[in-house]
């Protein structure tokens, strides 16, 4: 046992690494589902890094979301070919290009950031108000530890009160 580990607390860790799985394949589910005017919702989470962080390079956004490069290739075209992205000249190098969401785009992300307010409102309807406050709070905590471990990890977020910009 480690200086933060006791009987209680490592059982506690046992169900959180049992648990972890199981919001994965739940996550896995809705993200493979349609949006509700056909787009592929793969795709149109890359949208959320874009957004707020501005314009990238398709392959700091590969790195960005720790996703294969041909995965983000076909997504990008996906969103360039339904125009809620555009492919814009980077200004410090002309051979490269830099993705921008488009109105159309900025349109589409808040109907997802509703659809997924909806949803998760509906689901802790009733909750108290402390209970989501405490969830989303060590939630961000948890999420910022879970990355900080990543390699080329993004930098832990300092609002993680507000979880609408992100994917």
């Amino acid at each position: 046992m480690s200086a933060n580990s006791s009987p209680g607390r490592d059982a506690e860790v046992a169900v959180l690494a049992e648990q972890l799985p199981r919001m994965m394949r739940v996550l896995h589910g809705l993200k493979s589902q349609l949006g509700a005017d056909g787009r592929d919702r793969a795709a149109l989470v890359l949208l959320f890094p874009l957004s707020r962080l501005g314009p990238l390079r398709q392959s700091a956004l590969s790195d960005l979301v720790h996703a294969d490069p041909s995965t983000v290739s076909r997504h990008v075209s996906a969103l360039v070919d339904q125009g809620l992205v555009r492919r814009t000249a980077d200004e410090s190098d002309g051979r490269a290009t830099r993705l921008v969401v488009t109105d159309a785009g900025h349109a589409a992300l808040d109907g997802l950031r509703r659809e997924r307010e909806k949803h998760l409102g509906a689901i802790t309807a009733d909750w108290p108000e402390a209970d989501l406050t405490a969830l989303t709070t060590l939630f961000g905590r948890l999420l910022d530890g879970l990355a900080a471990g990543l390699p080329a990890a993004t930098p832990p977020r300092t609002d993680t009160r507000s979880p609408k910009d992100d994917a």
